[in-house]
């Protein structure tokens, strides 16, 4: 193990660390590592700002964020300020001819003018045929029906104005869903003739089922106003049980370690009590596996035997081998309760540590941000084209003209042909830019992952510099720097930012694969065979396996490279030796450490979880005025909001002291092979693992110093 001497060189795993008498902590003077991936990484944020900059000029998110009237204008801004809202003159033609969500998106896709609106119709209303004569003035805009297309004169006929389809033939009481204008599903419809009822019942209730977000955010809008600052308050009580259960680790790590394995072996001896009863049950009924068969109905093995005898040999072999584990490995448990003791003194002397994740937190969001609105605007890139368009080319006066040829909105055409308009019909998808979106799009994601993935390292990298300059201060607080998590940023940063993109670009590979892997089973699901999807899964078996393999590999590579300032590969070379030099060691540390901390995610989230939940259904009674619960219109929203964000602030909480064990881990491990606790060569290590590994210090404290 750990503990072997130096004259031991041919280990299986590389040699033991040599002692080094100039070594005390994180190496100050160092240089900066993998300069070749340091400039690539550079260069392909310089790329990531031009693909940003590029999407920034050619983009145009509006077209997602607002509805377009038939001439391309925007509802809700510039010129239609005042009018937020789309009418379709005929939704009903949308619904009969393809899907509206479709039509809203792609803009003039539906058969019928579009016209922006200050606010949808109210009442149900149809031209009747004794106002076919009258003027539009008098029909429409006296009676405060503002629906008609612009620039419509006062005196034009009604009739005449419906052959061009520059005023609605009717009118239905709709709702606002989506910046448009959707019909009631209880409207009364108008008997025109070339409406199928059934069809439009049908196609409205649908429509309306699906798109009536609009009321449903409204409401959880009102539940967030009344309720924020009592979600504020389940946060911090989030905040304080997590800070409070690592603190009180230094106190009850050993109890509660203890708790929780005894816990695991009863679940088991319960599990294995309950899995003999229904093999008793099953067996004296005489259900065999032999009268089922091979069937692929997965609930019809519950009713035989041999489904819970092998279950209960399972459990039964897991409930041996953990007895086994703690009779013969007691002494490495005991290790890695003291060093779960060691981690949360040194999280209580450098309490900054444990906000650092609200950088990491901004980092991310930054990041995830700027590929957004990124990816957004290159969706949205593309110069809006105008054609020639009328409700009726075989109509006289239409056959001279060329239909969906190029014009310009500003000038509506005068031609002989009823109803002809310049309208709106796509963005134009053939310049470079378009041409090369998905590309660019691809680039994008790549960025996306790469960047989450440095984020992500660089908060380990930093943390395991603050950790190790605490481990390896001899005299403990007085030797610890000033400004440890600071320091370990700058280090971090100047030196080491190239072997941060090279681990996070290894992970980034592998998870781009992933994706694509993903992507490729979704497509093909419905074609595959069973041998297919054997083959499928075990590729994507295999990927998660070195997704999780090189995750861990990085973790400990960064910690090597806080401490002794080495590119990546010779970090992750000698963290990987030297955890193989100690396997059974990082096993147990390792099992350990997660039960704890799944323990402490299960009581900071269920505490919050249930404390919100008596709050926020009223069943906490006697509280005063000043601490009633709102009125909500859904009480489940707050409170899930509530549970998400205890987990969000306990994981990023424990991340830290997860970092914190495993940096302690790595340097206690190498103390033991560095040192040998003589007078030249004392432990650097806390007197409880000193007194679990049997060990001691030749010299007293006060003379303990290390030869320089």
């Amino acid at each position: 193990m750990g503990g072997k001497k130096d004259g031991d060189g041919d280990e299986a795993y590389g040699k033991p660390v040599k002692y080094d008498p100039s070594f005390r902590g994180p190496i100050k003077n160092r240089g900066c590592t993998d300069i070749i991936c340091c400039l690539l990484f550079f260069v392909f944020i310089l790329g990531y700002i031009v693909v940003g900059i590029v999407a920034w000029v050619y983009g145009d998110p509006q077209q997602v964020l607002y509805p377009r009237n038939s001439t391309g204008a925007y509802c809700g801004i510039g010129m239609n300020k005042d009018k937020p809202y789309l009418l379709y003159f005929n939704i009903f033609n949308c619904i009969l001819t393809t899907n509206v969500i479709t039509v809203s998106v792609n803009g003039l896709q539906c058969p019928t003018p579009q016209v922006c609106v200050s606010s949808c119709p109210k009442d149900p209303w149809t031209v009747q045929v004794n106002q076919l004569s009258l003027t539009v003035g008098e029909v429409f805009y006296t009676a405060n029906r503002n629906f008609c297309l612009p620039g419509v004169p006062w005196d034009m006929s009604v009739r005449e104005s419906l052959n061009q389809e520059l005023c609605p033939s009717f009118l239905l009481p709709s709702t606002p869903a989506l910046g448009r204008c959707f019909p009631w599903p209880n409207s009364s419809l108008p008997e025109l003739p070339e409406i199928s009822n059934v069809s439009i019942s049908q196609g409205i209730s649908g429509l309306l089922d699906s798109l009536n977000a609009r009321d449903i955010s409204v409401k959880i809008f009102e539940d967030f106003a009344h309720s924020w600052y009592w979600i504020l308050a389940a946060l911090g009580v989030a905040l304080v049980l997590s800070l409070l259960f690592i603190l009180l680790l230094r106190l009850v790590a050993g109890p509660l370690v203890l708790v929780l394995i005894l816990g695991v072996l009863g679940v088991l001896a319960y599990g294995i009590y309950h899995c003999w009863k229904e093999y008793q049950v099953l067996r004296d009924n005489g259900a065999s596996i032999s009268q089922v068969g091979f069937t692929t109905n997965l609930s019809a093995y519950r009713s035989v035997q041999e489904t819970w005898l092998a279950a209960l040999i399972v459990l039964a072999v897991l409930e041996g081998l953990l007895l086994l584990v703690l009779i013969f490995l007691r002494q490495r448990i005991l290790i890695a309760i003291a060093l779960l003791k060691e981690s949360s003194k040194a999280v209580g002397q450098m309490m900054s540590t444990m906000f650092y994740p609200l950088v990491t937190f901004v980092l991310l969001l930054i990041c995830i941000a700027y590929w957004a609105m990124t990816a957004l605007y290159l969706a949205t890139s593309g110069q809006p084209q105008y054609v020639l368009w009328a409700p009726n080319v075989s109509t006289p006066g239409c056959e001279i003209v060329t239909m969906n040829a190029s014009c310009d909105p500003m000038e509506q055409p005068v031609n002989s042909c009823p109803g002809l308009k310049c309208v709106f019909q796509s963005y134009l998808s053939t310049g470079l830019v378009q041409r090369s979106i998905f590309n660019l799009q691809i680039y994008g994601v790549l960025g996306l992952f790469w960047t989450l993935n440095w984020v992500l390292a660089l908060g380990q990298c930093v943390l395991a510099g603050a950790f190790a300059s605490f481990y390896w201060a001899f005299h403990k607080p007085r030797d610890i720097p000033t400004f440890p998590l600071s320091a370990a940023f700058i280090r971090t940063i100047r030196y080491h930012t190239g072997s941060l993109a090279f681990g996070s670009l290894i992970l980034t590979i592998v998870q781009i694969v992933r994706v694509i892997l993903e992507y490729i089973d979704h497509k093909l699901r419905g074609a595959q065979n069973p041998v297919t999807r054997c083959i499928m899964c075990c590729f994507k078996c295999c990927l998660w396996c070195l997704e999780k393999f090189i995750k861990f590999l990085n973790r400990n590579a960064y910690i090597m490279i806080a401490i002794y300032g080495k590119n990546f590969c010779v970090s992750a070379k000698n963290a990987f030796m030297l955890l193989m030099r100690n396997i059974i060691r990082v096993v147990i540390l390792d099992k350990v450490t997660d039960l704890l901390l799944l323990f402490g995610k299960l009581l900071v989230v269920g505490g919050v979880g249930v404390l919100s939940f008596f709050f926020f259904t009223g069943r906490i009674q006697g509280l005063g005025k000043n601490f009633e619960n709102p009125q909500l219109n859904y009480y489940w929203l707050p409170i899930m909001t509530s549970i998400v964000g205890a987990y969000v602030i306990a994981s990023g909480f424990f991340s830290v002291f997860g970092m914190c064990v495993d940096t302690l881990f790595l340097c206690f491990l190498e103390d033991l092979e560095r040192n040998d606790g003589s007078l030249d060569r004392p432990y650097y290590m806390s007197k409880s693992l000193l007194k679990i590994l049997g060990k001691k210090n030749q010299a007293p404290p006060k003379d303990k110093k290390r030869k320089k």
